[in-house]
């Protein structure tokens, strides 16, 4: 009796499945969920310096000091992070006829009451939060170099700082409020997690949800044989 040998090599690869799309290359993939991890990192040191109440979130960074030196560098980081992401997606963000009345109609869509079909790669609600979060890392951004101590604050005037602290803490909800709708609907939305972490999407997930992509995409990829499944 001869002992069957397993050959690595011989097991089945995403990108040899015909029923599967690339929706994510690596790179997208790996710089997203960098973006995410800079963002949680930023999360909560920026919490523990808004309030004395979280200031016990400081203990995961080594301590306060090093968590208040620590803070404005990465957000620099997820600022490069996202707008090197960015610049590479934002033409599959424009927002096309079709995107207006999906944003009309949105409630009827997350209810199942409505189909309104997506032209492109993205809805019109992911397209909405792409160019909120532009908008918001830009005023983050911003408004941290004025009150980065001790390299551009002594620049500003002690007004301006105060300014910047208010548009700093107000902006950093919006974003907070965006990504946590932003997590909740690649949740509510069967097989998107999976994308971003796996890559690909089925036909028919790509078909039901994005099928002005899938058009797109399938002249790209190989065409799947009988017994498609979704």
């Amino acid at each position: 009796m001869t002992e069957r040998a397993y050959d690595l090599t011989s097991r089945p690869r995403y990108e040899d499945d015909p029923n599967l799309i690339l929706r994510y290359t690596h790179a997208a993939r790996l710089t997203h969920w960098a973006v995410a991890v800079a963002y949680v990192l930023l999360f909560f040191s920026g919490l523990a310096l808004f309030h004395p109440y979280f200031y016990w979130l400081s203990f995961l960074y080594g301590g306060g000091a090093f968590m208040r030196a620590l803070h404005p560098f990465l957000g620099v980081s997820l600022a490069i992070l996202f707008f090197a992401y960015a610049a590479r997606i934002w033409r599959d963000n424009l927002f096309l006829p079709n995107d207006t009345l999906w944003l009309r109609r949105v409630i009827d869509v997350m209810n199942k009451r409505a189909e309104i079909p997506v032209e492109g790669k993205y809805n019109a609600g992911q397209k909405l939060m792409f160019w909120s979060m532009v908008l918001c890392i830009l005023c983050l951004l911003g408004s941290g170099l004025v009150m980065w101590r001790p390299y551009f604050a002594p620049s500003f005037a002690a007004s301006a700082r105060r300014v910047a602290a208010v548009v700093h803490a107000s902006i950093a909800f919006v974003m907070f409020v965006g990504i946590g709708v932003h997590v909740y609907a690649a949740y509510w939305t069967k097989g998107a997690i999976r994308a971003m972490t796996r890559g690909y999407v089925t036909r028919a997930w790509a078909r039901f949800h994005h099928p002005g992509w899938y058009h797109e995409a399938a002249e790209r990829t190989p065409r799947p044989g009988k017994g498609e499944v979704a």
